[in-house]
């Protein structure tokens, strides 16, 4: 974050908003750049990948299901807006340790950390995610948990592309810590830090858009969003991220009724078929 961080303090923060007095290695000024940095980066990502996908990827037809609340996408759009500065600031404060130097992130490429530690460690990193984020997620499925943080969520029985990041702020940050973990137990490229950022933003909005464009080959182990349709539809089911590993594992895997003639875009099929009758 720290490249970010100087970008923008170069070309904009420096020149614009703060007095030269301001030092940009106070870490309040650190603090105050991340916060600002994290929520404008957060709406972009959100409105740039949630309106991509809902015009070209969402099935639209979805917004014909019964369980397809009034006013779905403005009011899935409206939670998010108000989550997100909540959920920035306490990020942003990790950012902050990352950039004075308390993690393990490194830049360029070479000698012990060269492409083929890069490789391994973008596999690492997402095994690592996808393990920590099923054991978050399904204790959010807690009794303790549920109906204080993770409920809202699941306010989207037939979820948008919108709804990726319309959750409690608590819920969103505490299924975000194994992505800011990471990188203060293991060595991570900070090229690679942004680049797998951008992608696990794009994965959360991906998973919401009923689009079950899994190849055949890999339906049976990528968390795909026919899996995830199907957790909003039944709840405690495929709590996964990114596989169906620690779903198998945890006995918590659903074949996706999406992937059996039984999931929403058939209901809504079968729907229209009988007003057309």
């Amino acid at each position: 974050m720290d490249l970010v961080l100087d970008a923008c303090d170069r070309f904009v923060l420096t020149p614009y908003l703060y007095p030269a007095s301001f030092e940009p290695t106070d870490w309040r000024r650190q603090l105050l750049s991340l916060v600002l940095i994290t929520t404008i980066t957060a709406y972009v990502t959100y409105f740039l990948y949630g309106t991509l996908n809902y015009f070209f990827i969402f099935d639209q037809s979805l917004m014909q299901h019964p369980k397809f609340l009034k006013n779905q996408v403005r009011l899935e759009i409206q939670y998010t807006c108000w989550s997100i500065p909540f959920v920035a600031t306490p990020t942003a404060a990790v950012f902050l340790l990352e950039v004075r130097g308390y993690s393990k992130l490194y830049y360029g490429v070479g000698g012990a950390y060269g492409w083929l530690f890069i490789l391994f460690s973008t596999f690492t990193f997402v095994m690592f995610t996808d393990c920590l984020i099923y054991w978050i997620h399904r204790g959010l499925h807690s009794k303790l948990v549920y109906k204080h943080v993770h409920k809202q969520h699941h306010k989207w029985i037939v979820p948008t592309p919108f709804a990726s990041y319309s959750l409690h702020p608590i819920d969103t940050f505490l299924q975000g810590v194994p992505y800011h973990i990471y990188p203060f137990l293991f060595p991570l490229n900070k090229l690679l830090y942004l680049t797998l950022f951008l992608f696990v933003n794009l994965w959360a909005v991906s998973i919401h858009d009923g689009n079950y464009c899994v190849p055949d080959l890999l339906k049976a182990y990528i968390n795909g969003s026919a899996h995830h349709t199907d957790h909003h539809l039944y709840y405690n089911f495929n709590y996964g991220q990114f596989f169906t590993l620690w779903d198998h594992i945890g006995g918590s895997f659903k074949s996706p009724s999406a992937f059996e003639g039984e999931g929403p875009g058939d209901a809504v099929k079968r729907l229209l078929a009988v007003k057309d009758n």
